[in-house]
């Protein structure tokens, strides 16, 4: 793996070597928003890596609050992951269709649950087909197994934390929606929420961070976040529409070794979807 790429993001030459190895794991976390017009079931249904077991991001979540694919309990996650033969101490590799969109968020969730080897294919299945690699229609039978989890709750902030974050200013926010939304010049994709951004965020697009679904290299990284006006060397709280995209800001810190970073969970649904929530637009 090159030096000046990301060590949580693998290729697909690095995957297809590895396929069958018994230590590995393959996730197809595919997601995608209504305005996507893909269907993430029906596209692993059709044609998947070998190996690969779907992670659906609605389902292993907490469903006890009115919120879309909120982190679930530790104890829930441990049992769903089991269920799906995924150890702790496994080699975990995450896909998506376009590559570097849903899989951060789920790289991201397995390593606050205390997995270490996790990982992200750069390019997703997308590249994955576009390269003409492997392809099956069968669904693994996995033996469940235990994860043991151990969960680190301080990387999840939740709305009291935010509040406070954004009222005191004691960590800089990191917003990954388009700039329309973040200015509150385009309509949020959920009904009923305010567009625009809390006050003292900084947009950092989600898009930004790869060139065709393949991960930037570190250099690139460094200055897409300088040039939105983060510093490295303070801590970061990163947010989206709903808790997935913060993640590809996440996996970007992590991958240039800045590790006091948060992510908001309930990110724009929640903070957006309330009347007594600080919201400013423009750029700035």
């Amino acid at each position: 793996m090159s030096e000046t790429k990301s060590r949580f993001v693998v290729s697909a030459d690095w995957l297809q070597a590895e396929l069958g190895s018994p230590d590995l794991r393959v996730l197809d976390a595919s997601f995608y928003l209504p305005a996507q017009n893909r269907n993430a079931d029906a596209e692993y249904a059709a044609g998947h890596i070998p190996g690969a077991i779907r992670f659906d991001q609605d389902k292993i979540a907490d469903h006890s609050v009115p919120l879309p694919h909120t982190v679930p309990s530790a104890r829930e996650f441990a049992a769903e992951v089991g269920r799906l033969g995924i150890r702790e101490t496994d080699r975990i590799v995450i896909y998506d269709g376009p590559g570097i969109f849903a899989s951060p968020r789920v790289w991201w969730l397995f390593r606050i649950m205390g997995a270490k080897n996790v990982y992200v294919l750069d390019g997703g299945l997308d590249g994955w087909k576009a390269e003409g690699r492997p392809l099956e229609t069968d669904v693994p039978s996995p033996e469940p197994v235990t994860f043991a989890v151990n969960f680190d709750a301080d990387r999840v902030v939740s709305f009291e934390a935010m509040e406070e974050i954004v009222a005191e200013g004691s960590m800089q926010v990191a917003d990954a929606r388009s700039a329309g939304r973040f200015a509150g010049s385009e309509p949020e994709p959920r009904a009923g929420m305010r567009s625009g951004h809390m006050p003292g965020a900084k947009n950092l697009p989600s898009g930004v961070f790869s060139d065709k679904g393949r991960f930037k290299s570190l250099p690139e990284l460094r200055q897409i976040i300088k040039e939105a006006g983060i510093d490295l060397s303070n801590p970061v709280v990163t947010t989206c529409g709903s808790g997935i995209t913060a993640a590809i800001i996440t996996l970007a810190l992590e991958s240039l070794d800045h590790t006091d970073n948060k992510l908001y969970d309930g990110s724009w649904s929640e903070w957006g979807s309330r009347e007594d929530t600080a919201v400013v637009t423009g750029k700035e």
